[in-house]
């Protein structure tokens, strides 16, 4: 490197060579070096990761020139196609005012501002528009401005969010003004090179209204989502699971097998019906007995706490504002102390804990509990099973010496693969999130913390044999300590975040929690949070969805159904069903007098796994018609087989695995 000049830019390149390059030199003239074929198909450039546009200036580092079909391309694909459905809108309709329009999972938004909302018939308008617009291929560029400069053209053009957007931007902060041909945009960008390189490959898909930044005391916006891609290929494997998925939304199936529901005078709590409990329940009861055998002790803790508790552990603090406070109601009530729905069960198991005295032969010490909780979401965000404002959390919380923290991670560990793979998850990424900007503790603790947890994925992700991909979340921990988030692939390719392992330091600490070490010293134990399918509401939503409500039998909420073909044959059918409930299968009977048809098909929609008809002939013989969900097909067998072969698939796997 001894030719390379003091002004000279350094680069090194993929294949390991260095080169240098003259001050000012853009990504784009790196990549016309290369090859005009490169330079031709580059969409942006990284140095040393960081994505930028191809009109920058290098700077020293490692630089890779970024092409479509690079992974990293998509998040601006699909940027840049929510600029050009801004500049789409404003193009149809010039009074429409444009807020904000992110990336987001699998596509992006645009919040508009509109005295007439829109409505879905005119999303094909505005793609329409938005084709032309990436087919005039007008170049993206960018200009610095000042404050003022920004605040007086969005204000002469009536862009009055904007100007708010504006002057959110901290001081020192360069102001960045993203042009498209004629129309621009407030943007920190990076962008494409032009906006024929968004390709065809989008949609837009839905809308719905938003409060601008997400106050309800703030103005109503229509919300415009899109998804977009690199090739016409991957949008129609994406819109094609969209539909599936639309298929197999959990409200939908729930209301058709009669599972749960949902009313305006509960907002955001579940209503179970029947069925849908006892299904709750068998997951719980499957909870129950994996953790038993792995010496975990089921505890309680109240429901409602006084507010100083919540002030000690912290939440009082961080979460306040998703905490429901209660406070005694009446005149003749003695005790006005603010109290709290519990968020969590961390603060009462650290209680659990500390009464009586514990020695490090007492330890590991896991304390479980399928703890109901309560957390405030806003109207809007409320989702189902998969967003509520109370549900269950099959928590648990390991105190242990710190010389046991890693194996107990690893059992953690092994404990959530199994159950995942018990329900049918076989892909699965553990990630470290890593300490967030806002958060208690010495950064002591936390390089401790994040140094054991980054040790022992390593050793999971070896132990694996590459069963579970690894990678980093910065910034996403708890407020009190890094974590481990599982997250798992549903049948149609969906990603789901559940089960979480979170190592602290902090509560412990902050509770004044001890054991009597070997040398009779008072000593600080560590603190591990475990969930797994962690809100078990939400965990039965993805099962149902992943599942389309045709579920292995022995997690099924209706497992068989006999349905006679005659009258003639209701009291075989009785004893049918009383001969399954003694093998331990839910069985129920349909003595109505309807066709047999109709009735296969009823319980068809409603997703009973298997349906044994029954009519004089199986009377006679001793025999049933068995008829499986999906399937045209029915199979005869002897009374005495059936209930064999049922029970034992009706036999849930841990349970099975031990016989």
């Amino acid at each position: 490197m001894s030719d390379l000049t003091a002004e000279a830019v350094s680069l090194r390149f993929p294949d390991g060579s260095i080169r240098a390059f003259a001050p000012g030199t853009t990504g784009r003239d790196v990549a016309e070096g290369i090859s005009k074929s490169l330079a031709k198909k580059a969409v942006a450039y990284a140095i040393d990761g960081e994505v930028r546009d191809l009109a920058d200036p290098v700077t020293q580092g490692a630089l890779e020139i970024l092409t479509r079909d690079d992974p990293r391309a998509l998040e601006l694909i699909r940027h840049d196609c929510a600029h050009v459905l801004a500049e789409a809108v404003q193009a149809l309709w010039p009074e429409t005012q444009v807020t904000i329009g992110p990336v987001i999972d699998n596509g992006f938004f645009y919040d508009f501002k509109r005295d007439t909302p829109f409505t879905p018939d005119d999303l094909p308008v505005i793609e329409k528009k938005m084709r032309d617009i990436i087919a005039r291929n007008a170049p993206f560029t960018k200009e610095i401005w000042t404050r003022e400069k920004a605040k007086q053209v969005f204000a002469d053009k009536g862009e009055h969010f904007k100007v708010e957007l504006v002057d959110a931007i901290p001081d020192g902060q360069d102001l960045k003004i993203y042009r498209q041909g004629d129309w621009f945009d407030l943007c920190r960008g990076p962008h494409m090179a032009s906006t024929g390189q968004v390709g065809s490959a989008f949609k837009l898909t839905k809308v719905a209204g938003a409060y601008w930044r997400g106050d309800a005391r703030n103005p109503m916006l229509t919300r415009i989502y899109g998804t977009a891609f690199a090739t016409d290929e991957q949008l129609q494997a994406h819109l094609t699971q969209i539909e599936e998925a639309e298929k197999r939304d959990h409200r939908k199936l729930g209301r058709e097998m009669d599972l749960f529901h949902f009313q305006e005078e509960g907002p955001g709590v579940v209503f179970w019906h029947a069925k849908g409990w006892r299904m709750f329940q068998t997951l719980v009861s499957y909870m129950r007995r994996r953790l038993g055998k792995l010496g975990y002790q089921e505890v309680n803790a109240p429901q409602v706490l006084v507010s100083d508790l919540w002030e000690v552990s912290g939440h009082w603090g961080w979460y306040k504002d998703n905490m429901f406070g209660v406070q005694s109601a009446g005149d003749k009530a003695e005790d006005k102390r603010i109290f709290a729905l519990k968020p969590m069960n961390c603060p009462g198991h650290v209680q659990i804990f500390k009464h009586g005295l514990k020695s490090y032969r007492d330890l590991p010490i896991r304390l479980a509990e399928f703890g109901a909780v309560h957390r405030y979401e806003p109207s809007g965000a409320l989702h189902g099973l998969m967003r509520v404002r109370g549900f269950t959390q099959d928590d648990a919380h390991i105190f242990c010496t710190e010389d046991e923290l890693e194996a107990e991670i690893l059992k953690i560990n092994d404990l959530m693969l199994s159950t995942y793979s018990d329900f049918g998850f076989h892909d699965v990424v553990v990630k470290l999130a890593t300490r967030p900007e806002k958060r208690v503790g010495t950064d002591a603790m936390w390089d401790h913390a994040e140094g054991i947890l980054r040790r022992v994925l390593e050793k999971m992700a070896a132990e694996s044999g590459g069963r579970i991909k690894t990678g980093i979340n910065e910034g996403e921990g708890t407020f009190y300590g890094p974590k481990f988030e599982y997250t798992l692939k549903d049948a149609i390719g969906r990603d789901w975040q559940c089960g979480t392992t979170q190592v602290d330091f902090n509560l412990p600490e902050r509770f004044g929690a001890f054991y009597i070490d070997q040398n009779s010293d008072k000593v600080q134990p560590v603190m591990v949070h475990r969930a797994i399918c962690g809100s078990m509401e939400r965990f039965l939503g993805i099962l149902i969805e992943s599942h389309g409500g045709h579920f292995p039998l022995w997690l099924s909420p209706e497992q068989v159904v006999v349905t006679t073909i005659t009258s003639e044959a209701d009291a075989y059918a009785e004893r049918v069903v009383e001969e399954l409930r003694a093998a331990g299968l839910n069985a129920t009977a349909d003595l109505r007098n309807e066709k047999i048809n109709y009735k296969v098909r009823e319980h068809s929609l409603a997703k009973v796994p298997v349906i044994l008809a029954v009519g004089r002939k199986e009377a006679e013989e001793g025999t049933v018609s068995m008829r499986r969900l999906g399937s045209p097909q029915s199979t005869g067998m002897t009374l005495a087989d059936a209930v064999s072969a049922l029970a034992k698939e009706a036999t849930p796997p841990d349970l099975a695995r031990n016989v």
